[in-house]
């Protein structure tokens, strides 16, 4: 009498491929396929390729084979894809969708959501729809009320926090002077315009020109006639 189960178990018995990444064998319940190649590949290794091009900042993806057509994108491989990588490449793609001059960042360091510039001209206040804090958009800073944008613009880009145009402002309201060379800022307590800077530069305390040969003789400005 024969037996009974053993041909119909070897017929149930799922197929089997070999992801050309992991050179392993798999499930056919465990094969991803990309848009546009014949390449055999694991859905676990297709998402950590995925996964380590996004970190590298990298939105167009395709087939690992360099020289292959097929392509990847969020939505096709959004099931195999973790949460907030999917999020990442998604935000990068549209990032990139748009044209560099339109689009640029909350100055908030904290928020740094991205923007996209409107084209309408002469708004200077605004709001950042995601922290709901003011900047200037002009500038790009955070919003400076009482400073104007053309002293802000003279400000070097890594002087354009918020701490930095705060610190603007009190030197504006005490009278400070800034020292042409080492950009530390000088308060004149008593004596003449003439000042030495602990960096030893000299310059006028009252328009910031750095003094010359003939100017740390005499302590006479050029530029304030004084």
């Amino acid at each position: 009498m024969a037996e009974k189960g053993s041909s119909s178990s070897n017929s149930r018995d799922e197929s089997r491929f070999v992801c050309e990444l992991c050179v392993e064998s798999r499930r056919s319940k465990k094969l991803f396929s990309v848009k546009g190649c014949s390449h055999a590949y694991c859905a676990d290794c297709i998402a950590k390729y995925v996964t380590s091009k996004v970190e590298q900042n990298i939105t167009s993806i395709g087939c690992p084979v360099p020289a292959c057509r097929g392509k990847l994108d969020p939505e096709y491989c959004r099931k195999i894809l973790p949460e907030h990588v999917f999020d990442r490449w998604g935000k990068a793609l549209c990032e990139t969708a748009i044209v560099g001059a339109k689009k640029f960042y909350c100055p908030f360091k904290d928020c740094s959501a991205l923007l996209i510039n409107d084209g309408k001209k002469g708004i200077r206040e605004s709001e950042c729809p995601h922290c709901h804090r003011l900047f200037c958009a002009q500038c790009r800073v955070p919003w400076h009320s009482e400073i104007s944008c053309a002293k802000v613009q003279k400000l070097n880009k890594n002087e354009r926090e918020l701490e930095d145009i705060m610190l603007k402002k009190l030197a504006q309201n005490k009278k400070w002077q800034r020292c042409p060379n080492c950009r530390y800022y000088v308060e004149k307590k008593d004596g003449c315009m003439y000042i030495y800077c602990r960096c030893r530069t000299a310059f006028c305390y009252n328009c910031g020109k750095e003094a010359n040969a003939l100017n740390r003789t005499f302590h006479y400005c050029s530029k304030c006639k004084r």
